[in-house]
């Protein structure tokens, strides 16, 4: 088969599930899941390296992007026969990704998830105590990675139910993030849930034990995930690979959930200590109003950011994660 046929054949793309040992599931657009090889030429081709093997600063991500096929990648299949192996010919631009450091003290990023829409990060309001600076650092990840980021607070039958558990989470709301409240023993908030995941590419991740297969088992009859399989060890290190696995969700309005390596291997060692700012929503309405050009927002005279928390603008709980998370970023030894 080759690439210049129709593109629009059903049958010619798909987006990648899973892969292990050069195989590859891809779940064409007509809904079947095939295996397919990745092309070595597509590797070649896309390499993005100078002529003495070094990768161009300008083509990392795509370098990287191109040389380790990530789950979420829309690809382009090629058939030699009929009855042949299915090869995938190309991988198609991405719309987003969400990226960590090249393992081993390498230069550059490992792409893994393609093509995300959104970062769901799921908390327990009790069993386990919940950290909202893990979570902070999680929306950092998701807001330096320009991806769009939901809240879910699990589990809160243990604190008096949805209305009870509010009030913890206040900042986040303040701060224009969405926040679920959900039960699954009560079916509290699955329907909401249910529909911002509906024809969305989400990555789920959160501490061990606070119900993300469940929730998922709950709000879809058949994916039968065993409890554990959705990112449940990433506060544990155990994830140190970049493979992944893209589940589509059953019914009418489509979708995926990523399972990944945790999100501490990802996104914050890319980010300067000056871009931090941005990466908190609430402090952007305020950074112009400095009178420092380079204020970091900690003893600087006449700072807008330390002005709205004085004046409760801005969240104390809030403001201290980011001095926190600025420091621990000043402290890092420059990637590149």
């Amino acid at each position: 088969m080759s690439t210049d046929a129709d593109t629009s054949d059903p049958t010619r793309h798909g987006v990648v599930l899973s892969g292990t040992g050069g195989i590859w599931r891809v779940q064409r657009d007509d809904g079947d899941v095939i295996e397919a090889s990745l092309r070595g030429r597509v590797k070649k081709a896309n390499s993005g390296r100078r002529a003495d093997g070094s990768l161009r600063r300008d083509t990392i991500s795509s370098a990287a992007a191109t040389l380790k096929l990530a789950i979420g990648d829309r690809v382009l299949l090629e058939q030699d026969e009929p009855d042949g192996d299915v090869a995938i010919a190309q991988i198609l631009p991405r719309r987003s990704r969400l990226a960590r450091r090249a393992p081993g003290g390498g230069r550059g990023e490992r792409v893994v998830a393609a093509n995300v829409d959104q970062v769901v990060m799921v908390f327990a309001a009790a069993n386990p105590e919940p950290h909202p600076r893990m979570l902070d650092r999680f929306l950092v990840i998701a807001e330096a990675n320009d991806l769009a980021a939901r809240i879910v607070i699990n589990k809160v039958e243990l604190v008096g139910g949805a209305e009870a558990a509010r009030g913890r989470w206040m900042d986040y709301e303040r701060a224009g993030y969405t926040v679920h409240y959900t039960s699954v023993k009560r079916r509290e908030g699955l329907d909401a849930l249910h529909e911002a995941l509906a024809g969305q590419v989400s990555v789920l991740t959160g501490p061990s034990g606070v119900g993300k297969s469940s929730l998922l088992n709950a709000m879809y009859e058949g994916l039968d995930l065993r409890v554990g399989e959705i990112s449940e060890s990433v506060n544990k290190g155990r994830h140190t690979t970049v493979g992944g696995f893209l589940h589509p969700l059953p019914g009418a309005g489509g979708g995926y959930v990523a399972d990944t390596p945790g999100l501490r291997e990802v996104g914050m060692w890319a980010l300067s200590p000056t871009e931090l700012d941005q990466c908190f929503p609430e402090l952007r309405p305020f950074l112009t109003g400095c009178r420092v050009a380079d204020c970091r927002h900690s003893v600087e005279p006449h700072c807008a950011v330390r002005a709205a928390v004085e004046h409760g603008d801005v969240s104390r709980a809030r403001y201290e994660s980011f001095i926190k998370l600025r420091d621990e970023l000043e402290g890092e030894k420059p990637t590149w």
